[in-house]
This record gives C-alpha cells, sequence and structure tokens, in this order.
C-alpha cells in the first residue's frame, strides 16, 4: 500500500519534511523478471554479532539481514522508488490523533515465519521490549513507563506519549523502522529464541548460521507472495579485494563497501553493475571526551580545526559526499552549520594556546583507533588526518585493527575507553536525528564519547519535547546542532556513499540507503 505525501501529511502530520526523505540513485532499481531464478549470494564487509535479537545490537550486517526477513509497519519512511510516497507494510494507516496519541491501523492475514499470526500483541511486546532501558540498540525517545500502548482490537494499536513529556511526533519517526518482533518470543526473554535466530514476517526466513553464513530461503506464506528468489547466502568477507574477485568470477552476486578503485575497474566488466547511493551513514571521528586532554572542549576545537575535510574527500572519491553537520543530509533538520568547524591552522594554534598547550607542548601521547576492511580507505585517510594534527603538535599514532579487534574498543567505558580517538560510522534507517545526537551526545547514553555536559543535555531535551514539527527543526537548526558544533564531542568527517556492485542479471532488488535491501521481487539469471 502507497500514498502520496501530501495525504500521508494530512493524516499524520508528521513524517512530511523533505530533509528527512531520501531517494535512492535509479540505476540501482531495476525492473524484476519472472523468471527461474539462482539464490543470491551477499558479500557483507562485517561480520555478525552471534545474538540476532534485533535490540541487542547496532551491528549493520545483521540490520540487514534483518531487512530480508522481518517485517515492519512502514518498510522505510524514505521512499525509495518515488521520494514522494510512503510505503506501507505491516501497518495500513499511522494516524497523530493528537499531539501525544498515534493510532496504528495493522494488516491483516499476515504470519510469523513460525506460523503465529501477526496481530497488535505483537507490535505492543515490539515496542515495550525495545523501550526497556537494557536494550543496547535503544530505539525508543523514553524507556517503557514513559508509554502507555493498548490495543483497542487485534489489528489496532494506540501509543500515548503524555507520561514521557514527549509529543507523539517524535515517535512516529521510529515506529516504520522497527523490526516486528513475535509476541511469543519476547515473552521468553533475551536469553530465549531471540537471541538464537529471527522469526519475522518478511519474504525471507531465517535457516541457520553456518560460521560467517547466514542462510535464508523464500518464504512460501509471504503476504505479498513468494520471492522468486529461492534463498540468500548472506556471507561476511572481511577483505574488499575478496569480495570483489568473487564477484567478477561468479561466486557473488552482490557486494558492498568497495573500495574507489575497485569500482573503476569493475566499471569495465559487461558483467557487472555499479550501484551509488548517498547514505543515511555519516563516518566521524570520536573523542573520547570521558578523559584528558579530550575532556577540554578546546582541545577538542583545536583538534577539529588541524584537520582539512576536503582532502579527507580527495582521498575517498566516490565513497564520500561533503558534510556540514553532525547527521547526514536526508535526516530531518539537517543544515550546513554555519559554525561548522573546517580546517585553520591559526585557529588550532590559538585554541590550543588557550588550553594551555601552545603548540601542543605538555599533550600527552595520543592514540588514534582505525579499522580496516570495512569503511573504505579508513587506514588511507586515518594517515592523512593523523599527519594533519601532527603537523599542529598533537602527538598522535594511529593504530589499524582489524574489524573484530577494532569493535572491542569502540565503546567507552569507565574512567575512559581505549584510545583518545576512534574512527566510526553510524548508520541509521530512519529520518529520526536523535538516533545519533541523543545516542552519542547526552550523557543518558555517552556510547562512544563519553560526553557528560549538562547544557548540551538541556538543548537535546528542548528540542526532543518541541510541540511541533516545526518547531523542533528551528531548535535542532538554532541551538542544539550549532552547539554540538561548539563543544564537538565528535567531528563528522563526511557523508558515506553506499556503493555496491551486482551481477547485472540481478533484477527487481531495491537498495535502501541505509544499506539494507528489498530482494522479494528479485531474479537473479
Amino acid at each position: 500500500m502507497s500514498m502520496n505525501r501530501r495525504d500521508f501529511l494530512s493524516r499524520t502530520a508528521a513524517l512530511g519534511v523533505g530533509a528527512g526523505l531520501l531517494q535512492l540513485n535509479p540505476s540501482a532499481i531495476v525492473s524484476p523478471a519472472f523468471a527461474q531464478s539462482k539464490p543470491l549470494v551477499f558479500l557483507s564487509a562485517e561480520n555478525i554479532t552471534g545474538n540476532w535479537d534485533p535490540t541487542a545490537h547496532t551491528t549493520l550486517s545483521q540490520k540487514n539481514v534483518e531487512g530480508f526477513v522481518m517485517g515492519f509497519l512502514v518498510r522505510n519512511p524514505m521512499t525509495v522508488e518515488n521520494p514522494d510516497e510512503v510505503v506501507y507494510e505491516l501497518a495500513e494507516s499511522l494516524t497523530l490523533v493528537d499531539a501525544n496519541t498515534i493510532e496504528i491501523k495493522l494488516r491483516q492475514g499476515v504470519k510469523f515465519h513460525d506460523g503465529k499470526d501477526f496481530k497488535a500483541e505483537d507490535v505492543k511486546a515490539t515496542f515495550e521490549y525495545g523501550s526497556q532501558p537494557d536494550r543496547p540498540a535503544q530505539w525508543y525517545p523514553g524507556p517503557t513507563e514513559t508509554l502507555t500502548i493498548t490495543t483497542p482490537d487485534d489489528y489496532t494499536v494506540v501509543v500515548d506519549t503524555s507520561k514521557g513529556g514527549y509529543p507523539a511526533h517524535l515517535f512516529m519517526f521510529l515506529a516504520g523502522f522497527l523490526p516486528i518482533m513475535s509476541s511469543a518470543d519476547i515473552a521468553q526473554g533475551p536469553k530465549g529464541p531471540l537471541s538464537q535466530r529471527l522469526n519475522g514476517t518478511g519474504p525471507f526466513k531465517f535457516v541457520e548460521q553456518r560460521g560467517n553464513d547466514t542462510v535464508l530461503e523464500a518464504y512460501e506464506g509471504y503476504f505479498k507472495g513468494k520471492p522468486v528468489i529461492p534463498g540468500i547466502n548472506f556471507s561476511f568477507v572481511g577483505d574488499s579485494t575478496t569480495r570483489m574477485l568473487s564477484l567478477m568470477n561468479g561466486q557473488a552476486s552482490i557486494v558492498e563497501r568497495l573500495e574507489p578503485e575497485q569500482v573503476g575497474t569493475l566499471e569495465g566488466n559487461d558483467k557487472v553493475a555499479i550501484s551509488r547511493v548517498t547514505s543515511v551513514e555519516n563516518k566521524y571521528l570520536w573523542f573520547r571526551c570521558s578523559k584528558a586532554p579530550f575532556d577540554n572542549p578546546l582541545v577538542r576545537r583545536a583538534a577539529c580545526h588541524a584537520i582539512d575535510r576536503s582532502v579527507l574527500l580527495e582521498v575517498l572519491g566516490d565513497a564520500g559526499a561533503a558534510s556540514a553537520n553532525f547527521v547526514s543530509p536526508v535526516k530531518f533538520g539537517y543544515i550546513d552549520l554555519p559554525n561548522y568547524p573546517e580546517f585553520d591552522a591559526e585557529k588550532c594554534q590559538a585554541l590550543l594556546a588557550e588550553a594551555g598547550f601552545p603548540k601542543g607542548e605538555g599533550l600527552p601521547p595520543l592514540e588514534y583507533i582505525t579499522s580496516v576492511g570495512f569503511y573504505p580507505k579508513t587506514k588511507e585517510y586515518g594517515e592523512v588526518i593523523t599527519a594533519m594534527l601532527q603537523e599542529q603538535g598533537f602527538q598522535v599514532e594511529l593504530s589499524v585493527l582489524e574489524i573484530a579487534a577494532w569493535n572491542e574498543r569502540l565503546y567507552d567505558r569507565p574512567g575512559g575507553g581505549p584510545g583518545h580517538m576512534i574512527d566510526c560510522g553510524w548508520s541509521t534507517g530512519s529520518p529520526e536525528p536523535d538516533l545519533i545526537l541523543r545516542t552519542h551526545f547526552h550523557s543518558s547514553s555517552k556510547r562512544i564519547t563519553g560526553i557528560e555536559d549538562k547544557e548540551l543535555d538541556a538543548s537535546l531535551d528542548k528540542e526532543r519535547s518541541a510541540p511541533t514539527l516545526e518547531e523542533r527543526k528551528t531548535i535542532l537548526q538554532t541551538e542544539t546542532m550549532p552547539m554540538i558544533a561548539d563543544k564537538v564531542p565528535a567531528l563528522s568527517l563526511f557523508t558515506s556513499v553506499m556503493i555496491h556492485a551486482h551481477d547485472k542479471s540481478l533484477t527487481g532488488l531495491f537498495i535502501y540507503p541505509d544499506g539494507s535491501m528489498d530482494a522479494s521481487k528479485a531474479t537473479l539469471g
């Protein structure tokens, strides 16, 4: 089901913000053919955590698998084929009844892969479970006790946010982003079936995990009809060259996160197609604000003014796009911030002197952690950033780690996380900016930076609680985002461009801007 965006706005007054709508590169969409199809082999650049509970991780590779298996109320409010459409899946409508109330009408006749009928109880259980404070994914604007969720009948869900003191439109951005789980699975807790396998309503059914391979098969009972592709093998291959060669020799159907020079090689191959999509993901240099010297915002600002981001884009080529904010340009509220720190050696030196470290004297040795094998060119542009910081007096040593080792050192810890700076992207499939801003810069979260700043907390609380979307956008653009640019707990380096290469015989595949895919109508010759 789909509707015109104007009609959707009149009913929900929630999702109609141009900055939050995203278009897919038309070259990534091809007309489906209905011939006999081979299984699809997807080579992922990121490994699987081993815990399949959708609320227990922030791992993009697993989010991509969830896109094949799980059902969503709205598959993606940032419409792919037509930016003026909103496409519903498990929901038939989301209506903003008043400032604090949303009514969700659900599709009937849908079953989970284990045979359970999909009903309102599943949406209610998913919302309540995912909003618990011990859930690492932290999906919601407030914990369970701030939500009142009722189910007047088996196919109606009413969400009341008045106890939480925040408007319901904030929840609207998130409602379509969440994979809906079975209430029966949730009742068995986080160590039960949720952690062991995916059980969704989507076009492909989880079969098993074989080491680095996730095996899916077409779901016979999918409410839109059984997919033509008989199955998907989703495999972790950490080396981008291996991924490229596997595609070229026919062992892979589609690969992700290619290096820019590899794209040039594949563009000359008449059996391969390339897709480029400006993504929801920004790449960041995160500062450990929980320990010296980056507990001092003057030192953080000095470091930011030492970095010429235009040089990084030259290194990245097609894999990066310029950005001057802490969220992707497709997120709600994005603007180019006038006070976003640009390269300025004089400002860098003035800030170092003001902080008590003239020309960097007295600064401790600093470790900058980055990864190799997942994000394009991290080692190369990490070396450039290291040299730029060293030129201004920062004693920086670059540590380049394989993905698993890097991931173990990513998050902050009591007393300060590993290293002093770490490179990481953050991708979310919703236009909601707080999935970045509040997740990382509010003291209640402190994921990577460990920042604690009461002034920033107050501004983040203020924008979240704005009574209307327009008022919220104004606060974000004139107060909250500029404040983050002044305090710079992280520096957003650029917006990622998702690059996929695939077999030209693969048709009917939708690639969304968060990297997830809809293969329900795809075929592979």
